[in-house]
């Protein structure tokens, strides 16, 4: 058998990196997943597609929403996947939008391809519910502390 195509990885593979870096991606799949079971556990979003749907919508809403930096800070205590979902996409220079809670359950719906403002609510609800038990109270607290009053509706 011939080196590894990979750079480093029979180097690697004889101190036990390897399964460790496979560890690490194992891990970040399987809290992924309870993320998504969580939120599934929150509504009836369907399976974890759905699940998965919704988690992303209101995500990217959220990250819309807030300053760059306070997105950043948000994105730094999310899971490995969960955070590179939550960068898909974004563009920092367009970012605050200026989105009344109406227009954010409304892209929440269109994005998430939910059936009105009660389930894109039920869903953004569902998120935030999901990042306050994993995040806890310094993130959650910094995030609602710069959104509109109204958005409290939501935690």
């Amino acid at each position: 058998m011939g080196p590894s195509p990979l750079v480093g990885v029979d180097t690697l593979a004889k101190t036990g990196g390897v399964d460790h870096q496979l560890d690490v991606i194992d891990r970040t799949v399987a809290k992924t997943y309870e993320w998504l079971q969580q939120v599934a556990a929150q509504g009836e979003f369907g399976d974890l597609t759905g699940a998965y749907h919704v988690l992303r919508a209101v995500l990217h809403a959220l990250r819309d929403r807030v300053e760059p930096n306070v997105a950043a800070h948000v994105a730094a205590q999310l899971p490995l996947l969960v955070r590179g979902i939550f960068y898909e996409g974004w563009d920092p220079a367009k970012t605050p939008m200026r989105m009344s809670l109406t227009e954010f359950l409304a892209r929440v719906e269109k994005e998430a391809s939910l059936k009105g403002t009660s389930e894109a609510e039920e869903a953004a609800r569902a998120v935030m519910t999901v990042c306050w038990a994993e995040l806890g109270e310094g993130t959650m607290g910094h995030l609602i502390s710069v959104l509109p009053s109204d958005f409290a509706v939501l935690m």
